[in-house]
């Protein structure tokens, strides 16, 4: 199996590659936007800012890329923290009278992604730590193994809101309840870092590399 790992100029590559790596699967590191259709499946990483990543992408030629790699030849994608915000339709971070509608993301699965305290959260931000999930869908192959409650690192101010509940695979509270995972056919994603998260973090990537997608 070739699993790629993004490099689009931001990202904490080092440490993705190396918790792929510890699975016992060679990953490889994908520069160029063209390569991502040797690859079997795909992880974007992303930390940060939300323009910054679309950005990124847009520059890079990666969009396009992605959209006949994920949507077009059905690989499997993996999105992590703001990997996976980048999924939503739109980012908020930034919005202003400058830019009221936000910025596009790849709109892989339709939402959009707001700060938390809009979410209702008073609690102190950004949210950093360890932070327990509730699966909402248990069925999901992404949490095989992984029981309600395990805990999982996050960083981030940030929050996916999915525009169908069916979207979303798994929740964790912040002062206010907070998409963790979610998932759309072949793409899937994790506002937590599977690849900081210990044991279960190591299990839920060992699952997205054996994952069958719908």
């Amino acid at each position: 199996m070739k699993v790629g790992v993004l490099d689009y100029g931001v990202g904490n590559l080092g440490s993705v590659l190396k918790a792929v790596e510890v699975l016992g699967v060679s990953p490889v590191l994908v520069d160029q936007a063209g390569d991502m259709v040797r690859c079997d499946r795909l992880i974007l990483p992303g930390v940060g800012n939300f323009i910054d990543c679309a950005e990124r992408l847009t520059a890079g030629g990666w969009v396009d890329a992605l959209r006949e790699a994920v949507l077009e030849k059905r690989r499997p994608l993996l999105g992590v923290c703001v990997g996976m915000q980048l999924l939503a339709g739109t980012g908020l971070e930034g919005a202003g009278p400058d830019n009221p509608d936000g910025t596009p993301g790849l709109g892989f699965i339709p939402g959009r992604v707001e700060h938390l305290s809009t979410l209702g959260c008073t609690l102190r931000l950004p949210h950093v730590g360890w932070n327990s999930i509730r699966n909402t869908s248990p069925r999901d192959a992404l949490f095989t193994g992984i029981s309600d409650g395990t805990d999982f690192y996050f960083v981030h101010s940030y929050a996916f809101v999915p525009e169908a509940a069916d979207d979303v695979v798994a929740t964790t509270d912040y002062g206010a309840t907070v998409t963790a995972a979610v998932r759309r056919g072949n793409v899937w994603g994790t506002q937590f870092h599977p690849e900081k998260s210990s044991k279960a973090g190591a299990r839920l990537l060992r699952n997205f590399l054996q994952a069958e997608p719908c």
